[in-house]
């Protein structure tokens, strides 16, 4: 089974992640904002992942220790869950439209990290989630994940329906990308 237990203590931060790359797309626990609770319920059931949280931050500064330090752990938890990557696609693709915006994610388990961002939200703040966040947490993930993620919005005008369909599509783009129809790891180099 790939699955995998991480937990992070700071002075800031006391974070725990569950994750099953091979469940049913659930999702429970809370990371205190509300908003982004949605997105990583949404994350959990468009990548069929089943993702368990345990989160305490220093809200009352603000999102950033939180989510920065989430997606630490998650990503770490990916890693280790896929372990040395055998028989997996590697890569992974997904449009994903919301109302009125449409949003592409691109993933490649490389074990080389790099964020490519391209997303202008027009807000600050949807509900009590800080919207310049949503590039700090993708690019934590991508580097504890060990992936090249690029995230292009293409168009849309709602912070809400932008960031829905960035969640959604990392989540179907991650589901491709593990999905496992080998025995070997795809590179020449023999390892990712």
């Amino acid at each position: 089974m790939r699955k995998a237990e991480i937990k992070r203590q700071t002075a800031e931060t006391d974070i725990a992640v569950q994750l099953n790359i091979d469940g049913s797309g659930k999702f429970s626990g809370t990371t205190g904002i509300g908003f982004f609770d949605h997105m990583l319920n949404l994350f959990a059931c468009h990548s069929g992942m089943d993702l368990a949280i345990s989160v305490k931050g220093d809200l009352e500064v603000d999102t950033h220790h939180t989510l920065e330090d989430l997606a630490i752990v998650l990503g770490e938890a990916l890693t280790s869950a896929l372990g040395d990557k055998k028989g997996i696609r590697r890569y992974g693709c997904f449009y994903c439209p919301m109302d009125e915006a449409l949003t592409r994610v691109v993933i490649d388990l490389s074990g080389r990290p790099y964020l490519v961002y391209d997303v202008n939200l027009k807000t600050e703040r949807i509900g009590s989630f800080e919207t310049e966040m949503l590039k700090e947490f993708m690019y934590a993930l991508a580097v504890h994940g060990r992936m090249n993620l690029h995230i292009c919005n293409l168009y849309g005008e709602n912070s809400h329906h932008i960031v829905e369909s960035a969640f959604k599509a990392l989540g179907h783009a991650l589901r491709e990308a593990v999905t496992v129809e080998g025995t070997g790891v795809l590179s020449t180099k023999g390892v990712l």
